[in-house]
């Protein structure tokens, strides 16, 4: 072999690690048979509050990394990220009314439709465990609906019940805000938990068969649903709270509960649930914006952007952010397969709804891969690698269909949260 050739090949090893050292062809084979399931990406909000009444029509095959600002997500990365199975987030502003959160809700759900109707060698609804499968053998995307916020059901079961029937298959008790019936881990506490509305909420999930999601809610949400329910939980993006003590993560305690109910925390890429580094970093950012131009009367420059953009130009040049990296991503993972068990962990991207900052090396959908080779890296084996990519919340939404079927002779919920307001 000549000193060229030898050192075209040194190169190449150090360019494709993953391909030289065999992860990258263990982990293709272990999504040939398991379809790699993400349980949150925000595509189709960001989609709607982006491109307005051009998300109808824009061509979303490739090319929307090159955008200004960048998607995550398009279907040319979606395949080189070999996913075969998506919760798409329907997310609408906890803030609105309720009545304009169901109709917003409607819009996304019909909008995430419409893409697969759009798209159908790509893409496919998935219901069903079995759905997710067939799907991923005939080699297209798996698509599920997840509803991210309790807000968007407005007290009511009978739209719980409109949302299932067009194909929703988790609901997450709470967004930011704490609501009527749930406690929020972003919010002031006013229910110490579930109210008895809420916990009807669950009843009603259990008997649909649609999941119970417990990201953002708080721990006591937490433990109330987790009491509450026939059928395993997910959490669709959170991470671990002894890695980084965010109230959006999971804490031991609760992983353990998780376990003993057979449910499945997904590990969440968001920088500020990632790194504790970050997390504090955020939080000074925020207060130093506010010191600077905090409206209506305060702040050094209130009143003078062009010195207020420049102030906090400054203030970033001189505290640059920490680095998150996918290894960090990967501690999270690690943490709760080690406390809950490999049987209760996946993966809750929380793509293209966090912004542009995202972990070095998990920069949008393409790059699963390269955290399933990391995990093999620590010494994971291609089986508990099969159950992290998608195995184990297959596993769970079998169990809650199961449940379903179980309670098929259970009257559909008719009680209001003015008959079961507190506790």
């Amino acid at each position: 072999m000549s000193r060229h050739i030898l050192l075209a090949a040194l190169l190449c090893a150090v360019a494709t690690p993953a391909a030289a050292d065999g992860y990258d062809d263990r982990v293709a084979h272990v999504l040939r048979t398991t379809p790699l399931i993400d349980g949150h990406n925000d595509w189709p909000e960001t989609l709607r509050d982006r491109e307005g009444e051009k998300r109808w029509t824009i061509d979303l095959a490739a090319g929307l990394d090159r955008v200004t600002p960048r998607y995550d997500t398009d279907i040319a990365r979606l395949r080189k990220g070999r996913v075969g199975g998506q919760f798409w987030s329907v997310y609408v502003d906890a803030a609105l009314p309720g009545l304009e959160q169901v109709k917003q809700t409607l819009e996304q759900i019909d909008l995430v439709h419409q893409i697969v109707a759009r798209y159908p060698k790509d893409f496919a609804i998935a219901r069903t465990a079995a759905d997710v499968r067939r799907a991923h053998a005939a080699g297209r995307i798996a698509s599920l609906i997840g509803v991210e916020g309790g807000g968007q059901i407005d007290a009511s079961l009978s739209v719980l019940r409109a949302y299932h029937a067009m194909g929703a298959g988790y609901l997450t008790l709470t967004h930011a805000r704490t609501i009527a019936w749930a406690d929020s881990a972003t919010d002031d506490p006013r229910h110490g938990g579930l109210t008895p509305f809420g916990e009807a909420v669950v009843g009603e999930l259990n008997r649909l068969g649609m999941l119970v999601d417990l990201s953002h809610v708080s721990e006591d949400t937490m433990r109330d649903a987790l009491r509450v329910t026939r059928a395993p939980v997910i959490f669709s993006h959170s991470g671990a709270r002894s890695v980084n003590d965010h109230p959006r993560n999971v804490s031991d305690a609760v992983l353990r509960l998780v376990a003993a109910n057979g449910g499945v925390v997904m590990a969440d890429f968001a920088p500020v649930y990632v790194s504790d580094a970050y997390r504090r970093w955020s939080a000074d950012r925020s207060a130093e914006q506010a010191r600077i131009n905090a409206p209506p009367f305060g702040g050094l420059y209130i009143g003078q952007p062009d010195k207020a953009a420049a102030a906090m130009q400054a203030w970033l040049v001189a505290h640059p952010a920490p680095r998150v990296t996918l290894a960090q991503v990967a501690d999270h993972i690690v943490h709760v397969a080690k406390v809950a068990g490999v049987d209760h962990v996946g993966i809750g991207s929380d793509f293209d709804g966090v912004g542009s900052v995202l972990p070095e090396g998990l920069g949008d959908v393409s790059t699963y891969p390269a955290l399933l080779a990391e995990l093999m890296r620590r010494g994971w084996s291609d089986r508990d690698v099969a159950k992290l990519a998608g195995g184990n919340v297959l596993r769970v939404m079998a169990a809650a269909e199961r449940v379903s079927a179980e309670m098929a002779g259970a009257l559909p919920g008719t009680a209001t949260m003015p008959e079961l307001r507190t506790k």
